[in-house]
């Protein structure tokens, strides 16, 4: 059963119609619904395309943040072997919206870092909706050490609307443990790759993204606020936030453009919630491809490639 968005509602009429010909046909099996099915399926293909080819980048925010968009567990699953969660940041506790831990990719022992915003009402409120705590990036910072230790990659998935903002997570240093995050990830010797998932929402994303190399999923976004706080800033009216996501430039696209991303991962016509598996697969190869790229690099040439992306960003004719 889909959720559909705002602007999916032809394509949600013409597959209730599918799908009420299907329980008509199981009523009565004497029924020939073939054709007819067939050519609905085809209406929505072509709607999905459609549709899909020209969304606004509001509408892309509203694919990013789909209920039924893979999750971090859902790649820990597909992708990884022996996958072993680390919890805890020895020092306050354990934060759920970020999970850590180490596995085999591909045959690749790798460290996981990544955000889990939960799939239904329980696990949303356990994993904070994905907005992680202080704690949630100083257990960041130590698994980073660890990698840097035994010379594992480190792989990072980003989905988050921000770092959770609230009184305690700002007592215990949430802005301290940011920075540390950032810097860990600055002053590692093994390559990083990070992917955008769904969403990447200011500091709480950068903080595990600075990385070697940069992927947005096709429909994701990533930006240093979300479209309802920039217009709630700038114009004191969150109801502005399709006009605040399109001068944003959050969409793949244009970071692409603007160089702040290295490449663009496809998702399935319709968003990656449509074909879950085609999509966990794309990241997979992508992943793969980047460690292959870089193995056998030096932990100086490592850190410098990193760095300089970063200090390039922004500056005409530098990439």
């Amino acid at each position: 059963m889909h959720a559909y968005l705002d602007f999916e509602t032809q394509i949600a009429e013409l597959e209730g119609k599918i799908e009420e010909l299907r329980q008509l046909a199981e009523q009565d099996p004497s029924m020939e619904i073939g054709d007819e099915v067939s050519r609905l399926e085809t209406k929505v293909t072509n709607q999905l395309k459609n549709t899909y080819a020209k969304l606004t980048p509001w509408q892309k925010t509203q694919v990013a943040r789909h209920p039924n968009r893979p999750h971090l567990t859902d790649y820990v699953a597909r992708l990884m072997e022996d996958f072993t969660p680390l919890a805890g940041d020895r020092v306050f506790g354990e934060d759920k919206a970020l999970v850590c831990g180490l596995g085999r990719f591909r045959g690749q022992s790798v460290a996981l870092i990544g955000h889990e915003k939960g799939s239904d009402t329980q696990s949303r409120v356990e994993h904070n909706f994905g907005m992680a705590r202080p704690e949630g990036y100083r257990k960041a910072v130590r698994i980073m050490a660890m990698a840097d230790h035994f010379n594992l990659p480190i792989v990072t998935l980003i989905d988050t609307a921000g770092a959770y903002p609230g009184v305690g997570a700002e007592e215990r240093g949430q802005a301290e443990a940011i920075a540390r995050s950032t810097a860990s990830c600055l002053s590692v010797g093994v390559p990083i790759v990070s992917v955008i998932i769904g969403e990447g929402g200011s500091g709480g994303a950068i903080a595990i993204a600075t990385a070697n190399r940069v992927f947005m999923l096709e429909y994701s976004i990533y930006s240093v606020i979300s479209p309802e706080g920039c217009a709630s800033i700038l114009w004191r009216d969150a109801k502005r936030s399709k006009e605040a996501a399109s001068a944003m430039k959050l969409t793949a696209q244009d970071l692409l453009q603007a160089k702040v991303i290295d490449g663009i991962i496809p998702e399935p016509i319709g968003g990656a919630h449509r074909k879950p598996d085609e999509t966990l697969i794309a990241t997979g190869d992508v992943i793969e491809e980047v460690l292959r790229e870089m193995d056998g690099w030096t932990r100086e040439e490592i850190i410098e490639d990193r760095r300089s992306k970063f200090l390039n960003i922004g500056r005409p004719g530098l990439t």
